[in-house]
C-alpha cells in the first residue's frame, strides 16, 4: 500500500497540524510501502507570501516532521519543487478537470475572499496540483485533516475521468481522516479552523511554544457562559477543548466528559493545558536540535527527492504515452 500526504510550509506548525495530520504520517510509516510525505512549497505560492522566508519555512517544517517521528529510512520525505513531475502532471490533469468543479471548492472560496489585492490563478488550480501530488505516486491512502476531504474526493474524480478518457493508468486514492482531532479550531474563534495563515497568536498553539505559553493560551481559550464540560452545537469552544484533551490522552471524548462533569471550566482548561504541554514537549526539544543543522535537513530532502523522482518518472512516462504527448518510444 502506498500512502501519500503533503504539508504546507506556511510558518510554524500548530496543534491542529500535529493532531490532524502529522501523527497520521508517523503511524503510516509502519503500514505503507512506501509512505511518501511532501513539503508542498509550490502550493505556498498560491496566496501572498514572502519569497525570502519560504526556504526557511521549508526547513522549519522538515525539522518539525522529523522531530515528530518521521524517519527518512522508513519513509520518503522531500520538497515538492524538487520533483518537476508534480507541476507537469498538474497541467496534464487540467485537461480532464471541469472548471465548475474548481469553482465549488470550499478552500478557494474562503481564501480568495481574504485575498484583497490579487486572487491568483494558482490558488484556483491548487486542487489540481494537489491531485497531481497524490496521483503521481499511485497513492492508495491519503491521511489528512477534515478540511482536506473535499480535495481528496476531487482527486478521486480526476483519476476516474482521466482513466476513462485515456487509459487505466492512475489509482483512485482513499481518504483517511482521524475520528477525533481531524479539525482543531482556533482557541479564540472556535468557529474557525486553527490556521497560521489567518489566525491570531492567541488562537494558535504552536508545536514549539514554551510550556507556559501553551498553558496561558488554553487557560484563555474561548468557551461559553455555561459551566458544563460537554459537547454540543452551542458549545463550540468546549467541544474543541474536549477533542484536544481526548487526542492528547489517547482517550474517548465521552471519557473526558465523564471525568470533568461538574468540575467547571477552570480545572478542565488546566488539564487540557498540562496534557498538551506533555504531548508537545519532546517534539519541541527535538525540533530545536534538528533545526540548527540546515545542511543535514537539505541532505534529507535531496535524498527523499531522488527516491520520489524514481517513482514519479515512471508514472509520468505512462501518462505521456496514453495522452499522446512527446515522442513515441
Amino acid at each position: 500500500m502506498v500512502i501519500f500526504s503533503g504539508i504546507q510550509p506556511t510558518g510554524r506548525k500548530h496543534l491542529g497540524n500535529y493532531l490532524g495530520a502529522i501523527t497520521q504520517y508517523v503511524e503510516g510509516q509502519d503500514r505503507a510501502d512506501p509512505a511518501i510525505y511532501c513539503i508542498v512549497d509550490l502550493h505556498a505560492t498560491g496566496v501572498a507570501y514572502d519569497p525570502a522566508a519560504l526556504p526557511g519555512f521549508v526547513l522549519d517544517t522538515t525539522a518539525m516532521l522529523l522531530a515528530a517521528g518521521l524517519d527518512p529510512e522508513r519513509c520518503i520525505l522531500f520538497r515538492q519543487s524538487d520533483v518537476k513531475e508534480h507541476a507537469e502532471l498538474c497541467w496534464m490533469l487540467s485537461s480532464v478537470t471541469p472548471y465548475g468543479d474548481l469553482q465549488r471548492m470550499h478552500q478557494f472560496k474562503d481564501k480568495s475572499a481574504r485575498e484583497q489585492q490579487l486572487v491568483r490563478t494558482s490558488l484556483f488550480l491548487y486542487p489540481v496540483l494537489q491531485a497531481a501530488d497524490i496521483l503521481l505516486y499511485r497513492t492508495d491512502e491519503v491521511p489528512v485533516g477534515e478540511d482536506q476531504r473535499q480535495h481528496v474526493e476531487l482527486a478521486r474524480e480526476i483519476a476516474r475521468r482521466f482513466n476513462s478518457t485515456y487509459a487505466d493508468v492512475l489509482v483512485e486514492p482513499e481518504v483517511r481522516v482521524p475520528p477525533v482531532g481531524a479539525r482543531i479550531m482556533d482557541l479564540q474563534d472556535p468557529t474557525a479552523k486553527m490556521s497560521t495563515t489567518y489566525g491570531t497568536d492567541a488562537g494558535l498553539v504552536y508545536i514549539d511554544d514554551e510550556a507556559d505559553a501553551i498553558r496561558r493560551k488554553l487557560k484563555r481559550a474561548q468557551t461559553d457562559s455555561g459551566s458544563e464540560v460537554v459537547r454540543g452545537p452551542d458549545k463550540a469552544g468546549v467541544s474543541n477543548l474536549i477533542e484536544i484533551l481526548a487526542v492528547a490522552r489517547g482517550a474517548a471524548p465521552e471519557d473526558v466528559e465523564r471525568e470533568f462533569g461538574g468540575q467547571g471550566y477552570g480545572a478542565f482548561k488546566q488539564a487540557v493545558g498540562e496534557a498538551v504541554v506533555a504531548l508537545l514537549a519532546p517534539v519541541r526539544e527535538r525540533y530545536l536540535e534538528l533545526r540548527a543543522d540546515e545542511a543535514a535537513l537539505e541532505s534529507t530532502l535531496a535524498a527523499g527527492a531522488d527516491r520520489a523522482r524514481a517513482i514519479a518518472t515512471g508514472v509520468m512516462a505512462d501518462v505521456r504515452e496514453v495522452m499522446g504527448v512527446g515522442p513515441r518510444v
